[in-house]
């Protein structure tokens, strides 16, 4: 098995390797060891009982915002073309996920649950399948080919009616997404009360994640009439206390547009250096997950082995208990037999059956039961017959019980679970080690590799 692994394994890394950037043959890698059908990490760790999941390939980027506030048109500007509606009315009523593919494609729902299969439980709120759509576009700009963006509905206060629990959708995407871009619009819309309620409410779980923006920067007038949107979107962000943290930082953005320039500051690119650093940060954790799921199979399987042999032991133990107390049981009767012929035979036939030393030895042996069995009553002989055969009836039964023993591994059984732990231990982590110094030769010099 190993040696097929390993052979397989080395040509899949040659396959992958190329043009592909680092970063992303890196997740493509992790991903492949986890999810092939023979020796795919999840099979083994299935074999002994652990539950693994899969790493993903690209992270999850959620935008949200009241309406208008610029994410789609944010989309549409990092992939370099026209995916997502945009427009002054609520153009995105569900949620859409924009991922790179091999050609233009829209999906509908079920396909997009079947796309992506860890965002299934989202099928169990009531009407958010009806409204999920996927768009596939073949762009490669920037770091597209490693994300996937989640336009979320529009968020407005009064009397709007949404036809799903738009909060409860974004707080479950929230959980599964590795960052999540919170716009601002400045005109007017910025202090959406829904909007700050689900911020604050996803703050209080994934703070971490969370990045805030002033869109249509370019759109709030001058100088002075921006500080003065912000300020007010700070105070209003301050009054709640879970966002009002030390640190607090709200770049202004807006999408470049050659036709119409600005002299405000766009801080736009800053937006990709945070993708970016998630995708960065995600490779690591991918490969530090690697590490320790690796652990957690090799942790396993020597337990499984170990308590195969404890339990070998344990069957041996029981089947000399069991032979012993059979051995007992089939005396017992074997010696009420031997009292009973030889009170009953003379000391001639007795003589003639076993000898003079076969005699001396049943007679200095079996005498004194004979002795005692003699000087009882005929009923309490019956009682006593009676006492020895139920008692050798019990041995008996003690000993089928205790010649029951545990299942215990086969030979063919151990040999597969000592070739998967030698796959994990010279395949999976030398591999792990491999796309680590991969990874790190980006940022430092051969001379700094230990």
């Amino acid at each position: 098995m190993s040696g097929k692994i390993k052979s397989r394994n080395a040509a899949n890394a040659d396959s992958l390797s190329g043009s592909v950037p680092c970063d992303e043959r890196i997740l493509r890698d992790c991903h492949q060891l986890y999810i092939d059908t023979d020796s795919g990490l999840i099979a083994v760790a299935q074999s002994v009982g652990v539950t693994l999941l899969a790493p993903r390939k690209k992270i999850t980027v959620m935008l949200m915002g009241n309406h208008s506030a610029g994410k789609s048109s944010f989309i549409n500007w990092y992939v370099e073309e026209h995916i997502q509606r945009t427009g002054v009315a609520i153009e995105t009523q569900g949620f859409s996920f924009v991922t790179s593919g091999r050609k233009r494609e829209s999906l509908t729902g079920n396909a997009t649950l079947h796309l992506y299969p860890h965002f299934k439980p989202l099928h169990e709120i009531k009407g958010v399948s009806e409204y999920l759509g996927t768009e596939i576009c073949t762009s490669r700009q920037k770091r597209f080919s490693l994300v996937t963006f989640v336009d979320s509905p529009g968020l407005v206060d009064g009397d709007m009616k949404y036809p799903f629990d738009v909060d409860q959708a974004i707080m479950w995407l929230g959980e599964l997404c590795d960052l999540i871009l919170v716009f601002f619009d400045p005109m007017g819309q910025a202090l959406c009360k829904r909007t700050l309620n689900i911020v604050e409410k996803l703050n209080e779980k994934h703070g971490e994640r969370l990045r805030f923006y002033l869109s249509k920067a370019d759109e709030a007038g001058n100088e002075s009439d921006r500080q003065r949107v912000m300020m007010q979107i700070v105070q209003e962000l301050c009054k709640r206390p879970g966002l009002n943290k030390c640190g607090f930082d709200m770049p202004t953005i807006y999408v470049p547009n050659p036709n119409k320039p600005s002299r405000c500051v766009n801080q736009i690119d800053e937006v990709c250096r945070t993708i970016e650093k998630t995708i960065n940060q995600t490779v690591q954790n991918t490969l530090n997950s690697l590490e320790k799921d690796c652990e957690l199979i090799t942790e396993a399987i020597d337990n499984t082995l170990c308590q195969d042999r404890q339990t070998g032991v344990d069957n041996r133990r029981a089947r000399c208990k069991g032979c012993l107390m059979a051995l007992l049981g089939f005396c017992v009767p074997l010696i009420l037999m031997a009292v009973l012929l030889l009170g009953s035979l003379s000391r001639e036939v007795v003589e003639m059956a076993l000898g003079e030393n076969g005699k001396e030895v049943l007679t200095l042996h079996l005498s004194p039961m004979v002795n005692m069995f003699e000087s009882m009553s005929v009923e309490y002989q019956l009682y006593s017959s009676g006492g020895l055969v139920l008692l050798s009836f019990i041995l008996l039964l003690l000993a089928r019980f205790s010649f029951r023993t545990q299942p215990t591994l086969s030979g063919r059984q151990k040999r597969q679970l000592q070739e998967k732990l030698d796959y994990v231990q010279d395949v999976v982590k030398s591999k792990k080690k491999k796309l680590y110094e991969e990874y790190l030769r980006q940022s430092v010099g051969d001379q700094d590799m230990a």
